[in-house]
């Protein structure tokens, strides 16, 4: 089968199995880009429990990280993990996008040329930067995560050692450039490594995908 329908195979069949999935989870466009950077290295329960700390503190604005102190910050997103890292990452994003004006003036730029310019930014990689053109700019760009290359690599669709702009380009080819079909594909793939497509002990024999899979 050409890869091509493969890709839009799998796609019917996770969506059949577990339905549209509504990602991602936050209540407004920023929230979106802070929940991008905080998930780094986490599962998304801790990043859940560190914006509930920003937003107890009245923090969850730009301006607000970015004039908090280091420690102060770092604490609140302990539950994420590698804090202190992230503190300073969240506050050379929101440096970043206060200098370019916010959300409003970004998003006037070109996807390709406000990707560049997110890539850019201190702790911002090709992963972190596609969730945000994605999720808080609605731009039709595929995020590969290591779900994604562990369901394709399964599959026989790539061999594993791709780089991220190779399976991302695949991706891509392989379905119409629809920012809603994009967003609910990662999402999907996302609930379907979890629930079954697991790095061990995955679960086969319950799995809508095992015909075409060659695991």
């Amino acid at each position: 089968m050409h890869t091509a329908k493969i890709v839009k195979a799998v796609y019917q069949q996770l969506l059949n199995m577990y339905g549209h999935q509504h990602w991602w989870p936050a209540q407004t466009a920023f929230e979106v880009m802070i929940g991008a950077i905080l998930t780094q290295n986490t599962a998304w329960i801790n990043v859940e429990k560190a914006i509930v700390n920003l937003k107890q503190h009245k923090l969850l604005t730009a301006k607000k990280i970015s004039q908090a102190t280091p420690a102060d910050l770092a604490e609140l997103i302990k539950p994420a993990g590698y804090f202190n890292v992230k503190a300073k990452r969240l506050q050379s994003y929101c440096e970043w996008f206060l200098r370019q004006g916010g959300f409003s003036q970004l998003n006037k730029l070109s996807t390709e040329k406000l990707r560049e310019d997110l890539l850019s930014v201190h702790g911002v990689g090709p992963e972190t930067a596609d969730d945000i053109l994605l999720y808080a700019f609605h731009r039709p760009i595929f995020v590969i995560d290591a779900y994604t290359r562990r369901l394709l690599a399964r599959l026989k669709i790539i061999k594993g050692d791709e780089d991220y702009e190779t399976l991302r380009t695949l991706m891509e080819a392989a379905l119409k450039q629809e920012v809603a079909l994009f967003n609910e594909y990662h999402a999907l793939i996302v609930v379907h490594a979890k629930a079954r497509c697991r790095k061990t002990k995955p679960v086969c024999e319950s799995c809508t995908l095992r015909k075409l899979c060659h695991f």
